[in-house]
Parts: structure tokens; C-alpha cells; sequence
């Protein structure tokens, strides 16, 4: 019997490429960049199972090029790279890697922040370049943390994890916004749930949580900017659309807020000549949120299991459309 034949777009922590390679015929593509959509296209034409990257583009023309592909595997916990909607019509399991990146995100969130609110950016580059001549009275001023008021957009998993650390590590007062409230987080942290533009108005830190969809394109900019405080810090590890990037510019530039940290930006890579990277007081890094060693190897495992049942026709451990269950390609 002839064993099922996987793509893998980019190469994976070897505990899942591994799995995969134990039970599948794996095509690995090995360049440091994605295929181009094209060869994407070519390369599953003949393949049962497809592990993607946010980078890969899943539309239905690359199902339609795909007749025997039975599941994709997105190597994220994020999926708007992959068009559920056509997967299911085709019958075509999509899972995803969640729950297993809070920690390591949480973690890029705080640190965004605290590099963002004491100035480390500027601070290194200086030092780096020759202009830290003393120590300065007056030189790297930051702002103060303790008891200080952060404000959650989206407590999920991963805000909820950020809040916690802040809230119980530096004594923050936390707001959120969400369309949901969330219990624990009231419970635990005493968090209160306001509006969006309250908690704009009222926060010194501003951390964005919430997924991308067309509510939430665009949700940051002048206007919302414009709302916040002067010495306001605005983090966002979620997701670059969310951002207005040209309004942020011009926030940090103009003195509307103080200082901004980025995991994630608009397009990725950000352009080297893009105005952000001149402005001392934005730090950007380089979508880095769940790059620890356990936590991508755990979203390996995740995806490897989950490209596996996939292939087998079990269900997914972490399944988006567990409603194509009852009519998957065979």
C-alpha cells in the first residue's frame, strides 16, 4: 500500500517533521523563503497533505490543483492565510497549532512593552553609536510602570496571559475590551470590562489581542491614536493588519503617544526604508512571538498530529472546520 505523500512548505522543528516523515512520502521545500505560489501549487498537485506556513496563500484555485489533497496543516495558530470556506466546500480538513504559543507570546508582549515604555531602543542604538557620553539626568526618560493602567483589547488566552504577568508583576490596574467578558480575568485580576474608546482614554498601556478579521482591520489609527494618552505605550503581538502603520508613524513622530512596541507589521518583512524603523521610539522585532525552542516544537507536534489524522481520516486534534467531518475528500 502506497503511503501518503505530504508537502511541508518550510522546515519544521524536526519532533513533528520527523513524525511526519515516519508515516508519509514528504516533499520539503528548502529555501529559506516560501515557494512562490506557483510552485506552491505544482508541488501539491499530487499530495494527501499540505503543512503551510502564514505565508502560504490556501485559496480554492489551489484546491481545485489539489484533488487529492485531504487536509492542510497550518503551521500558526492564526489561519486568515488559509479560505475555510473553500476547504470545506471541498472537503478539505484545515487545524491549526493553538494554545501552545500563550506563554512565549505573553512573554513578547511584556518584553515589547517594558523595551518600548524604558526607552531600550534608543537607549542601545545610542550606546552603540557613540552617544552615551555620561550618565545623564535627563537622558532616556521612560515612563514608570508600577500601578500604572493596561488596557487588553481582545482577553483571550494570550491577553489574559499578559495581563496576569503585569498585573500581578508590576501591580497594574487592567481594562479591557472585548465583545465577550471574561470571567476569570474579572475574578482574578479584577479586571474591568469598558469600552474601546474608554479604554484608549484611560490606559497608559495599550496591548493589542484580538485576531484579524474585517472588524478588526485598520482598528488602530489616527482617530483611536488621538484618544490615547501622551505617555501612552501601544504593543501589538498580534496581528500587523490591525494597525493603521502610516497613523502610527505619525502618533509616535508627532508626540500623540509615547512609544510603541511590534511583533507583527504590514506587509512582513517591514521594508528596511520604512518610517518606523527612524523613530526612536518604536521598537519592532521580527514576528518572534513564539520563538522559543519548547514552544515551536510543541506547534510541530501539534501540526504533525494533526496532518497525520488528516491523511487517515481521523479527526484533527486541533480541527478549524470540524464541520467538514462528514463530507471529507476520500
Amino acid at each position: 500500500m502506497s503511503r501518503p505523500k505530504v508537502f511541508v512548505s518550510r522546515r519544521i522543528p524536526d519532533e513533528g517533521l520527523n513524525a511526519i516523515r515516519a508515516a508519509c512520502d514528504v516533499d520539503l521545500w528548502p529555501d529559506q523563503l516560501p515557494p512562490p505560489a506557483d510552485e506552491l501549487k505544482r508541488r501539491v498537485a499530487d499530495c494527501d497533505g499540505l503543512v503551510s506556513l502564514l505565508t502560504d496563500r490556501i485559496d480554492g484555485a489551489l484546491l481545485d490543483a489539489a484533488p487529492k489533497l485531504k487536509v492542510v496543516s497550518n503551521y500558526a495558530v492564526g489561519f486568515n492565510n488559509v479560505d475555510v470556506a473553500a476547504c470545506t466546500a471541498r472537503g478539505v480538513c484545515v487545524g491549526n497549532t493553538p494554545g501552545v504559543l500563550t506563554d512565549a507570546t505573553a512573554d513578547i508582549a511584556v518584553t515589547l512593552l517594558l523595551a518600548a515604555a524604558r526607552c531600550i531602543g534608543a537607549g542601545t542604538a545610542d550606546a552603540k553609536n557613540g552617544k552615551w557620553l555620561t550618565w545623564e539626568p535627563l537622558g532616556w526618560l521612560g515612563q514608570d510602570l508600577a500601578g500604572r493602567t493596561l488596557g487588553i483589547v481582545g482577553m483571550g488566552r494570550i491577553g489574559f496571559a499578559a495581563a496576569k504577568r503585569l498585573h500581578h508583576g508590576w501591580g497594574m490596574k487592567v481594562l479591557y475590551a472585548d465583545q465577550f467578558a471574561n470571567a476569570a480575568a474579572e475574578k482574578e485580576l479584577g479586571a474591568q470590562r469598558v469600552a474601546f474608546d474608554d479604554l484608549l482614554a484611560q490606559s497608559d498601556f495599550v496591548s493589542a489581542h484580538v485576531d484579524l478579521n474585517p472588524t478588526t482591520k485598520g482598528m488602530f489609527g489616527a482617530a483611536q491614536f488621538a484618544k490615547m494618552k501622551r505617555t501612552a505605550v501601544f504593543v501589538n503581538t498580534a496581528r500587523g493588519p490591525l494597525v493603521d502603520q502610516t497613523a502610527l508613524a505619525a502618533a509616535l513622530r508627532g508626540g500623540t503617544i509615547f512609544a510603541a512596541g511590534l511583533d507583527v507589521t504590514d506587509p512582513e518583512p517591514l521594508p528596511t526604508d520604512h518610517e518606523l524603523y527612524a523613530l526612536p521610539n518604536c521598537v519592532i522585532v521580527p514576528h518572534i512571538a513564539s520563538a522559543t525552542v519548547g514552544t515551536r516544537n510543541a506547534m510541530a507536534r501539534l501540526c504533525a498530529n494533526n496532518v497525520l489524522a488528516g491523511v487517515k481520516g481521523d479527526p484533527l486534534p486541533t480541527w478549524v472546520n470540524p464541520e467538514v467531518a462528514d463530507k471529507r475528500r476520500a
